[in-house]
């Protein structure tokens, strides 16, 4: 099932029962001040149901503010901030984070990379807060070399150091025995354990190989669905081309990211052109227009 649009409108809140525990995720004990201000797009909220109007959302990975309005005219759905010279995950200096935030429309979210792993959980909470110091509606937080224990650790420190309103992201790999990482299919209980809003599956190792060189249709519409079944936003990566945008909106995930497909060049030393961004937007545009719609929505809040 292709997600709903409105659904894209915020990420999937933790389960409903943790409405009453707003300690597990440090509701109230934020120690970031102001840091949601520049948004107009609440990330803390969700539609689920049949679809609507099918949609794909894109998520469109930048270096810079001049490549954040290359992706915002390309029609890019999310502006995501990271250095690729870094891993597939590259951690982004807030002062580029906040360049990327003032140079992008407030109705986008801006996410932020705060590296692919390992992290100490103390250490990913304080990236983590800089991040949302600079407007980030969410991180994501890479689990390369990392054990379930330690990743639930760590994901645990962030979300207790962040307000409700900045959702956090598990990022897992594809290619987990190359990245030292749980497999995706532990993800969706990895991340709703350990308090997080949304998984994301991408590639460790950019060696030409994407997310479907490692997993099938089957292996990624169960991770979708397992996401679905835990209220968590479910997002896919790991180089993906313009092709694949038919396949990926069959499989239903929430979000699709892109880099080296929005850039003329290489992920790391081209650069995001409008362009290129429009011609994914002009994909996802065909993908919807053919896919069938109806069913009414429910509508459901759950607590960060």
């Amino acid at each position: 099932m292709i997600a709903p649009a409105r659904a894209l409108d915020g990420l999937h809140r933790p389960r409903r029962e943790r409405r009453e525990r707003p300690s597990a995720v440090g509701a109230g004990r934020s120690r970031v001040s102001g840091a949601s201000r520049v948004q107009e797009w609440p990330p803390c909220s969700m539609v689920i149901g049949p679809p609507i109007i099918p949609a794909v959302r894109l998520l469109i990975s930048v270096v810079d503010a001049v490549e954040a309005g290359e992706a915002v005219a390309g029609g890019a759905g999310i502006i995501d901030v990271k250095d690729p010279s870094r891993g597939a995950l590259g951690f982004a200096e807030p002062r580029v984070v906040r360049a990327v935030r003032q140079a992008t429309p407030a109705r986008l979210p801006v996410s932020v990379a705060l590296g692919d792993g390992p992290f100490e959980p103390g250490r990913a909470a304080e990236l983590a807060v800089a991040a949302a110091a600079q407007g980030a509606a969410f991180v994501k937080l890479g689990l390369r070399d990392t054990s379930t224990g330690a990743a639930i650790a760590a994901v645990r420190a962030v979300r207790a150091a962040l307000p409700p309103v900045v959702a956090v992201v598990v990022a897992g790999f594809a290619d987990s025995t190359r990245a030292g990482s749980p497999p995706p299919r532990e993800l969706p209980a990895l991340a709703a354990a350990a308090g997080a809003q949304g998984c994301l599956v991408d590639t460790a190792v950019k060696d030409g190989r994407g997310l479907f060189d490692w997993l099938d249709d089957g292996a990624l519409s169960a991770f979708i669905a397992d996401c679905r079944a835990a209220g968590l936003l479910a997002a896919l990566a790991g180089a993906l081309r313009a092709e694949d945008l038919p396949r990926l909106a069959a499989i239903g995930p929430d979000l699709v990211g892109f880099r080296g497909a929005a850039c003329t060049g290489d992920r790391v030393r081209g650069r995001v052109s409008r362009e290129r961004v429009e011609a994914l937007s002009r994909v996802v545009g065909t993908v919807e227009a053919r896919a069938p719609s109806g069913g009414s929505p429910e509508t459901m809040s759950r607590s960060g």
